[in-house]
């Protein structure tokens, strides 16, 4: 069965950087689509952006475009998430899910499998 655990979180403060790692297991990054999200308190769930065979790796937030960068890592079975130039409106949760599909998509609807996610925190 597909598992995903994220890592890598932690108290930042801004301008500094994070590396989050989504590491998966019961299924394969030659296939499925991995997304990552984030969610801060009291707000809705976003999407941040997807990597899948079809699709390659897709970016769906402007605030985010140019400091957060995905790739993959094969040799640890990973999807890593790099975030430079982090800013406090960047605090949240961040999720990895895969919809067991090679197809990205936005929607968190289209996620069936979750990781339970890790605390993102930028403050001086």
């Amino acid at each position: 069965q597909a598992q995903l655990v994220e890592s890598g979180g932690g108290l930042v403060q801004p301008g500094g950087s994070l590396k989050l790692s989504c590491t998966v297991s019961g299924l394969s990054l030659d296939f499925d689509a991995i997304g990552w999200f984030r969610q801060a308190p009291g707000k809705e769930r976003e999407a941040v952006s997807c990597f899948s065979p079809q699709d390659g790796i897709k970016s769906y937030l402007d605030s985010v475009k140019g400091r957060f960068t995905l790739s993959r890592d094969y040799a640890k079975n990973a999807v890593t998430l790099q975030i430079d130039s982090l800013k406090p409106e960047d605090t949240a949760v961040y999720f990895c899910a895969t919809d067991l599909s090679p197809m990205c998509t936005e929607y968190a609807s289209g996620f069936g499998v979750w990781g339970p996610g890790t605390q993102v925190t930028v403050s001086s």
